[in-house]
């Protein structure tokens, strides 16, 4: 739905922030992030953060009331597609359960696609009864790394139960140079889109009898991914969905005043 700024101007996108690396409780996350300007967050339910797999019935729905408080949503869960997450996000009303698909060192990709097809087919009953989808997101290296390989995993799924949550800058590293190409591809599953941004450096030397290349995350202007292109390519297509910032920095030390020059960058090309 859109909704109004400050200045009473149309606002068709909705802001997320991705909070792993703020691991406070609801109490303190809901006046940060609501003084940061931001619609909602995705909270990780991982082991080591407020909400574990172990916790998540209790404390997600919990959560969700206390950031309610701050005028923040829980727009999606970073967690397992289990039935205790899908069964505590429908309680919670949180829309998706974003996943990535990991490819194991002794399997394949096909058999990787394969396997994680019957999972989620299996979870389309739970999916139903509690509204929610599993977002599936793509991750350069042994991963289901780009768009193409994501319609492998959603091709004949309903968008309400399995959709696309595309990350731009894993995209971008992983190879693919053109945004535009990526979304088209994933339109009908299309629900999230996580902005963040990397390059490739070279980790040795010239002298070395082989090249190492890492990848360096840095702000939204300066890596391989193009935000103003993604916001173009989204425009045109009138797609109307959650942009959520995803933030890593090498530099972690400024990390909050980097996201909040992303998050600058991001309103202003997304306008």
């Amino acid at each position: 739905m859109a909704k109004k700024d400050a200045n009473m101007k149309e606002v068709s996108y909705r802001f997320s922030l991705f909070t792993k690396h703020w691991n406070v409780p609801a109490e303190e996350l809901g006046p940060f992030v609501a003084g940061l300007g931001f619609d909602g967050v995705e909270v990780p339910v991982r082991p080591g953060f407020e909400i574990t797999p172990d916790n998540v019935t209790e404390e997600l729905p919990r959560a969700t009331k206390e950031l309610a408080k701050s005028g923040i949503e829980i727009f999606s869960v970073a967690g397992p597609a289990d039935e205790p997450t899908i069964a505590a996000s429908g309680e919670a009303g949180i829309p998706i359960v974003r996943v990535m698909v990991p490819i194991p060192e002794d399997a394949g990709y096909l058999e990787t696609v394969d396997a994680a097809r019957r999972d989620y087919e299996r979870l389309v009953p739970s999916l139903e009864k509690h509204n929610v989808a599993i977002g599936v997101q793509n991750h350069r290296g042994r991963f289901i790394a780009n768009a193409g390989e994501l319609l492998h995993i959603l091709k004949d799924f309903d968008p309400k139960h399995v959709c696309a949550v595309w990350d731009a800058a894993h995209e971008a590293i992983a190879g693919t140079d053109q945004p535009e190409f990526a979304i088209e591809m994933l339109a009908p599953y299309l629900r999230m889109v996580n902005l963040k941004n990397a390059f490739w450096i070279r980790h040795n030397g010239p002298e070395a009898e082989d090249v190492e290349w890492v990848s360096y995350w840095t702000s939204g202007r300066q890596g391989m991914a193009s935000w103003p292109r993604v916001a173009e390519a989204l425009g045109q297509r009138a797609w109307r969905g959650i942009i959520c910032l995803t933030p890593e920095y090498m530099d972690h030390a400024s990390l909050n005043r980097l996201i909040q020059e992303d998050f600058a960058y991001a309103r202003k090309l997304f306008a």
